[in-house]
């Protein structure tokens, strides 16, 4: 069932944002990162196992999160390479779910990747791409690993409501961070602000809010930005978004999506097996 909101938008020049560089995640990391905590334990990582590191063969990496046993999500921008502007071919890319000092819960390959389809990498205005920076990936096999378990989705936030990250990124490659409380500074119909810290790395990397005892995917980190003179990180809006990115998945063609159920309703969007 497809979404239905209304018309009016905030605008991005009301949000009062500057993107804080040419490319996204590139500034070095804030100097409150101190609220950031490696999950180097089993223990700090059980329930966080289903967020990956998603490898570019030599030329570096991003974050991911399942929300199937065999779909990863993460911010499209990642999916193309910086210098050319070329798509990075499925085949040189890995998920590493759970990724934590050289091992991972499951390593996997990429058979078909899905781009939000009002997505456009070349576009000069990197502050619009973010409203539509998300991807879906389609795993060459699915992970049974019965500990890593996806992630539902919950598309409805509100500006004050506190959420967390869990991501990779320059400096903590080998293990995942969490942060366990930061905000959402403001939104509009499009992008939300987050008091998030990020990096170069964290691109991709799940946004969660916590719905009844249920920790939620909200969003993926797409850029860092300036707002109101301070660091803050900017991700998607998918209340209407993530819909549209499910029906680009379905209309794609794949053996794989025999059988498959993409579930959508008002409230929430949850992909399952």
């Amino acid at each position: 069932m497809p979404f239905s909101f209304a018309p009016a938008r905030l605008g991005l020049a009301r949000l009062g944002l500057a993107l804080a560089t040419a490319v996204a995640l590139a500034l070095p990391a804030a100097a409150d990162d101190a609220r950031l905590r490696t999950l180097g334990t089993a223990d700090e990582t059980r329930g966080w196992e289903a967020v990956g590191r998603l490898n570019f063969g030599e030329s570096g990496f991003c974050t991911a999160a399942l929300v199937t046993s065999d779909v990863v999500i993460t911010a499209a921008h990642c999916l193309f390479d910086k210098e050319s502007g070329e798509r990075i071919p499925a085949e040189e890319i890995e998920f590493q779910a759970g990724l934590r000092f050289g091992r991972a819960e499951a390593y996997r390959g990429v058979r078909r990747i899905v781009i939000h389809p009002g997505y456009d990498f070349s576009e000069a205005n990197r502050l619009g791409r973010v409203s539509v920076d998300l991807a879906l990936l389609e795993l060459d096999r699915p992970i049974r690993n019965g500990h890593v378990r996806p992630f539902r989705t919950q598309l409805r936030v509100r500006t004050g409501q506190t959420v967390q990250v869990v991501s990779y990124a320059r400096e903590r490659a080998d293990a995942p961070s969490r942060e366990e409380a930061c905000t959402i500074l403001t939104r509009d119909h499009e992008i939300l602000v987050l008091s998030c810290s990020v990096d170069f790395g964290a691109s991709g990397a799940p946004v969660f809010a916590t719905f009844e005892d249920e920790v939620r995917l909200v969003s993926v980190i797409s850029a860092k930005a300036e707002w109101e003179g301070r660091q803050v990180a900017l991700a998607a809006v998918m209340e209407e978004e993530l819909d549209v990115l499910i029906g680009e998945f379905a209309r794609t063609p794949a053996a794989a999506t025999v059988g498959k159920r993409i579930v959508v309703d008002p409230v929430e969007t949850a992909a399952r097996d």
